[in-house]
């Protein structure tokens, strides 16, 4: 029997995290530019 490679595992969920964060990251600034990108009476 093949024993598992956590190592693989380990590196595939850090790589899931960090593409979710980066998506959240990216909402995120395209939300703050275009509240930015309008203008505001003030």
């Amino acid at each position: 029997m093949a024993k598992p490679n956590y190592s693989f595992e380990k590196r595939q969920r850090e790589l899931a995290k960090k593409k979710k964060q980066d998506e959240k990251d990216a909402k995120k600034r395209a939300a703050r530019e275009a509240r930015n990108g309008t203008p505001t009476a003030g």
